[in-house]
């Protein structure tokens, strides 16, 4: 079995509490405590040392990030955390820097990343319909999908030699909230990746 550390990216706000996100995260972590795995949880409303979440990243097999999407991204608590722990596993644990040298300028950047074999997954919730998106009529994301949105933050695992897990979304989640569904598809989702 592996180890899995999930990080709750969200940021209270008086519209949004954070329920959603944290029941998304007690669902994986029962789903997958039950199918064997080892699980660890930082939320972004405790203190953390940034050290130590480097260590966590280091020990997971797997990475699930749960957040909502807050104008188009994670919420800055969450952004900052990454800005922090990101920065700090600088030291060889999750990178040697962007893969180049001052001797070898010719090797690719972003290839630096010590974390190779190791998997990551986005959970996001959104206010945004599922047909907001992959649809080239709809005004905002013009065809775009939700990867395509979150491509800098794929860059950032990539960055580390991670690779991706099928990303789960629930979509609408402030006007037509379908929270029973969505309960049940995401641990469908994860008894099917992790099972």
């Amino acid at each position: 079995m592996s180890n899995v550390f999930i990080i709750n990216g969200h940021e209270y706000y008086p519209f949004s509490e954070g329920r959603l996100n944290a029941s998304l995260v007690d669902i994986a972590q029962k789903t997958l405590s039950a199918l064997g795995h080892a699980v660890k949880v930082t939320t972004m409303r405790d203190d953390y040392d940034p050290g130590a979440e480097v260590d966590k990243h280091v020990w997971a097999d797997v990475v699930i990030v749960q957040s909502p999407v807050n104008w188009m991204g994670f919420p800055w608590s969450c952004k900052k955390y990454m800005d922090q722990v990101f920065s700090a596993g600088m030291d060889g644990r999750l990178c040697t820097g962007d893969g180049r040298t001052r001797s070898d300028v010719l090797q690719q950047y972003g290839t630096g990343g010590t974390m190779q074999g190791k998997r990551y997954m986005f959970s996001l919730t959104f206010n945004a319909p599922r047909e907001a998106f992959g649809d080239a009529t709809q005004y905002l994301f013009q065809g775009k999908d939700v990867d395509d949105l979150f491509w800098p933050m794929h860059m950032n695992y990539r960055f580390f030699g991670m690779t991706p897990l099928e990303t789960f979304v629930c979509y609408d989640v402030l006007k037509n909230a379908k929270v029973d569904e969505d309960f049940r598809r995401y641990t469908a989702h994860l008894e099917r990746l992790f099972g």
